[in-house]
């Protein structure tokens, strides 16, 4: 699933294609991805059309489109969602689902493979849809506030990497992210959150954000085809990935090879030497 670096990539691509742009005509080609409007597909079409985009915006892994007239298109990108800019007449991409034809002459596609993901319409959610309003702001939102964020995470009795994928106590940091800035602050995965001093605590969150912006700058993390921007450009952070998805090969700042462990029905990739098991009698440090 796309994590706030690719989701960021996306929003910043459409700033410059969809603000102030007017809907001219929409297709739903498939009712899955629009699942969520109860009235249907045809009506989610009518209802959207004449309306005037804002400038897109995001909390941690939502993005939302706002319209001039204060509500808003959520759009969750799931496992494989894209959005891709192409002229009216070009082919379609394979898993084409919905189609925005804008005033400007261009047409906007959302495109979803394994359709996990979906658009809705947002009622009054032009600032911030209801229905992100539970999660917790990101470390790329002026209003985070990182010594708060510090103190609800020492306060729970989870270990650190659970603590950095409830996206309600810091939102935007997926296992790829997670892992890699954990092996940044020389954290095991599994350490309890209470058993962190607030320093240890504020630098998993500063490495998180260290790593994040890395990633950012080359346009996120593409593993595949199922990852691309709005001009169908894949991101090059995977080539800089120090642990996640790295089994066997060597550890970047010792050399021990990467270990992968099981680890919420998924996978948790570290550095044996760099982040060692926790003792169970460890204190705050």
């Amino acid at each position: 699933m796309p994590e706030l670096p690719e989701v960021e990539t996306v929003r910043r691509g459409l700033v410059g294609i969809v603000t102030g742009a007017r809907v001219e005509r929409v297709q739903v080609l498939h009712p899955r991805p629009v699942r969520r409007h109860l009235a249907g597909p045809d009506d989610f079409a009518a209802t959207l059309t004449g309306r005037t985009f804002a400038e897109p915006a995001r909390r941690g892994k939502y993005l939302w489109l706002p319209f001039a007239d204060g509500d808003a298109l959520l759009a969750h990108l799931g496992m494989s969602g894209q959005f891709r800019l192409d002229a009216p007449d070009a082919a379609l991409a394979p898993n084409t689902r919905v189609l925005f034809d804008l005033d400007s002459g261009s047409q906007l596609r959302f495109v979803d493979q394994r359709m996990f993901g979906g658009l809705s319409l947002s009622p009054g959610g032009a600032e911030l849809p209801g229905e992100v309003a539970h999660i917790g702001r990101d470390p790329f939102d002026p209003q985070f506030d990182l010594a708060a964020t510090v103190r609800r995470m020492r306060a729970r009795r989870t270990g650190i990497k659970r603590a950095l994928l409830d996206q309600q106590l810091v939102s935007g940091i997926g296992n790829i992210y997670a892992d890699e800035a954990l092996w940044l602050a020389r954290a095991h995965y599994a350490r309890g959150t209470w058993s962190l001093s607030a320093a240890k605590a504020r630098e998993v969150l500063v490495a998180a954000t260290t790593v994040m912006s890395r990633a950012l700058a080359v346009g996120g993390t593409s593993f595949d085809a199922l990852y691309v921007d709005v001009n169908g450009s894949s991101g090059y952070f995977d080539r800089a990935l120090a642990v996640y998805g790295q089994e066997g090969r060597p550890c970047p700042r010792c050399g021990t090879p990467v270990r992968r462990e099981p680890f919420m029905n998924r996978s948790s990739y570290r550095c044996p030497r760099c982040q060692r098991a926790p003792v169970a009698s460890a204190r705050a440090v």
